[in-house]
């Protein structure tokens, strides 16, 4: 049988079973808008563990990590890996319980916008409409990121041109995600979670024997000028974006540049943008028991290091067995799926590579869903008809939905996109839009209404400003644009909640019952 036939054949029954979880949980998603976008808060330790790694994961870890390591070699992904590994444990550690314990008690509130806005009781809804529009917009972003990943893999897989490839993987998790809601999304998750960590596993520990052991891998990478370095970086040289090959067959680097210790800090600023994820805090809201989240966080931390080791060493493996495969940054993200081929039979490749698969639809249809619920549920019934039925807000959701999908696959059509840099960008969003003010609500009484919405609008802004016009000058601007918009947010939330007036009384009681609840 041909390879791709195989492969596809592979994929194909990957999907059906996920087809088939959409359509178990229809029924149940479609009694209510709560259902639909949090699952009744019912999910069990594992489910929420691995639905919120998977969810947050993305394409990127096994398409846009790697392909970092393989182009620029170990100090960029592993600085990268370091702060997001360090971000999700102190994420389940300090902020989980609280928001769980939190969201139900202000007004029992099912989304980021939601809980915002009844932490602060507020009757004109200005922080539901910012945090609901930052989400539309970045997770806009963010899902194009997911489609350009699919785009990339079925047209690496079966040759084929890269904008239908990208229009039909879109389509496919639309359908899956319009289906089957939130459960169906944190089930498909869950197994998601399990299919990539056994795909980055198996393509490392082949890649580490094809290579000639870590002793062989470590020899070679130390050849290239800053490719194994913690403080250097390696320099592809290349010419209009591509890597030039020497006369010998090797790919042209040039001397080392060097990796300091505020490039270092930006780039394990990555950690910070946890805090404001709400694909991740919204599983947290929707575990059944706030007492579980220990085992939950034990079992997220464990993959979440392991998934990123694994991610980081086969991009430095995959520039050892094929220094000239792939000679451009985009390019590069396909390292994965060139060595899944080359290492196994062609039904286990599209098994494997089933974790890209399973990656890109545990993001997408993760943000596709948050994204339509702040439409829905917070403008629509929120704002313009408080009086809309539930049967009206889950059909908004799933307008909401596709026209969102439009405008991702609009992003996306563009094939030389590098997969790290829009979810990069997108990842800076939202953590210093609600990072800082979920932190701040859920831990300091004394911040004010007009002090959330100061800093909500700092840190969106900021991420703009930052890496449109400071970044390209270089110098000090030049690092990872969360870093001063997160701080900066902060400092906006600080400075105007004291200069306004504290919160009502019932307000600041509503916080200490929540922190009694906690201890409790």
């Amino acid at each position: 049988m041909e390879a791709s036939l195989q492969i596809f054949i592979a994929m194909v029954l990957y999907i059906a079973m996920v087809i088939v979880i959409g359509v178990y949980y229809a029924k149940q998603a479609s009694e209510s808008s709560h259902n639909y976008l949090i699952g009744g808060r019912s999910l069990g330790p594992w489910v929420t563990a691995m639905a919120a790694e998977a969810s947050d994961m993305s394409g990127w870890l096994l398409m846009g990590l790697p392909g970092v390591a393989y182009w620029f070699g170990l100090s960029d992904a592993v600085w990268t890996a370091i702060g997001l590994a360090i971000g999700t444990y102190l994420n389940w550690l300090f902020v989980a319980k609280r928001l769980r314990v939190y969201t139900q008690v202000a007004g029992d509130a099912i989304t980021i916008p939601d809980f915002l806005s009844n932490r602060f009781r507020e009757n004109k809804k200005v922080i539901l409409t910012i945090a609901a529009l930052f989400i539309l917009v970045f997770f806009s972003v963010y899902a194009a990121s997911c489609f350009v990943t699919v785009g990339k893999l079925f047209s690496a897989l079966f040759n084929a041109k890269y904008v239908y490839m990208m229009i039909a993987g879109a389509i496919f998790v639309v359908l899956y995600t319009f289906i089957g809601g939130f459960l169906a999304e944190s089930a498909s998750d869950f197994m998601q979670g399990i299919v990539m960590f056994f795909a980055l596993a198996l393509v490392l520990i082949f890649g580490i024997s094809h290579a000639g052991g870590i002793g062989a891998i470590i020899e070679n990478a130390k050849s290239i000028p800053g490719f194994f370095d913690f403080f250097g970086i390696a320099q592809p040289q290349t010419v209009d974006g591509v890597q030039q090959i020497g006369e010998s067959g090797q790919a042209l680097f040039g001397a080392a540049a060097s990796y300091g210790w505020l490039t270092i800090i930006s780039t394990l600023s990555w950690g910070l943008g946890y805090f404001g994820m709400p694909q991740v805090l919204l599983k947290f809201m929707a575990i059944r028991d706030f007492k579980e989240l220990t085992t939950s966080r034990r079992i997220a931390t464990v993959w979440v290091i392991i998934s990123l080791t694994a991610a980081v060493a086969i991009g430095i493996i995959g520039r050892v067995l094929y220094p000239t495969e792939l000679l451009t940054q985009s390019a590069a993200e396909r390292i994965f799926i060139v060595m899944s081929t080359n290492f196994f039979m062609p039904f286990i490749a599209g098994i494997i590579m089933a974790g890209i698969l399973a990656a890109t639809i545990s993001s997408s249809d993760s943000y596709l869903l948050i994204a339509a619920s702040a439409l829905s549920k917070n403008i629509y019934q929120g704002i313009f008809k408080r009086d809309a039925t539930d049967r009206e807000v889950l059909i908004a959701s799933r307008i909401t939905l596709l026209v969102i999908a439009v405008v991702a696959m609009i992003i996306a059509l563009d094939e030389n996109s590098v997969i790290f840099t829009v979810v990069s960008f997108a990842w800076a969003g939202f953590g210093a839009t609600f990072g800082p003010i979920m932190l701040f609500s859920l831990f300091w009484k004394r911040v004010t209404r007009a002090g959330a919405i100061a800093g909500m609008v700092t840190g969106g802004c900021m991420v703009f400003i930052w890496k449109l016009l400071l970044k390209p000058m270089g110098g000090v601007f030049g690092i990872y644009e969360l870093l001063p918009a997160f701080i900066l947010s902060c400092i906006a939330i600080v400075v105007v909640s004291y200069l306004s007036q504290p919160e009502a009384e019932e307000v600041q009681a509503e916080f200490e019952l929540v922190k009694q609840k906690c201890r409790a």
